[in-house]
């Protein structure tokens, strides 16, 4: 990661615009490409970013950060505190809450609960930025990478995304593409989703597990 500190000021411009004015802030960009201006207040939420994917230029007093939508975050900087690069893990590292853990574990059994004729591959695909929960086959042979939520929201969205960027560049994946699963799925998540061609599914967690066979197993 990527770590500057400077007196910087930033505009915005794409699907809304916004300015921001001079002060003195964190500029983080990570390995995936992320650019975020942090305040010294606010927990986790930046005060202007550009998610990846996204091209970063830059020159001695100007970054110019533009997405494949031609959206800009153009950040002119004024005096440049530090500037440091520190290798930080790109695994998240994130265990799954129960309810995420068990739909995924019975999506993963029952497919077709995502989209009918949905075959199971694997669990937990390796990406260079995480794991995807489930990769799939359609009954064409597509590949579909789904992604698993307890809530749907719009960084789930955002997550599949860059899962989807990085598996694209394999031709044994195309042609792929991407499903958002989870209980609930916010009307803006289903918007952003759909404007990516990312589909977007409902599962009845109850319903799922009445799949289940109660007979014990040794497996």
């Amino acid at each position: 990661m990527r770590l500057v500190i400077a007196r910087c000021s930033a505009t915005y411009v794409g699907r809304l615009s916004s300015t921001l004015a001079s002060g003195l802030r964190l500029i983080m960009v990570k390995a995936d490409g992320c650019v975020a201006i942090h305040a010294d207040v606010g927990a986790y939420k930046p005060v202007n970013w550009m998610n990846a994917p996204n091209l970063l230029a830059e020159e001695p007093d100007r970054w110019v950060v533009t997405n494949p939508a031609g959206e800009r975050l153009e950040i002119l900087l004024e005096e440049v505190l530090s500037d440091e690069v520190v290798p930080l893990d790109t695994e998240r590292g994130l265990v799954l809450d129960g309810v995420e853990r068990e739909l995924q574990l019975l999506l993963a059994a029952h497919p077709d609960h995502v989209e009918p004729g949905l075959v199971t591959v694997t669990r937990e695909f390796r990406t260079d930025l995480g794991p995807v929960d489930l990769l799939c086959r359609d009954p064409d042979g597509a590949a579909v990478a789904v992604e698993i939520k307890r809530v749907g929201e719009i960084d789930g969205v955002e997550q599949l995304t860059r899962y989807l960027d990085r598996m694209g560049r394999d031709p044994e994946l195309r042609p792929l593409r991407g499903i958002l699963a989870a209980t609930t799925v916010r009307p803006q998540a289903r918007v952003l989703a759909e404007s990516r061609g990312i589909g977007w599914v409902e599962v009845d967690l109850q319903r799922l597990r009445g799949e289940e066979d109660p007979t014990p197993r040794l497996f």
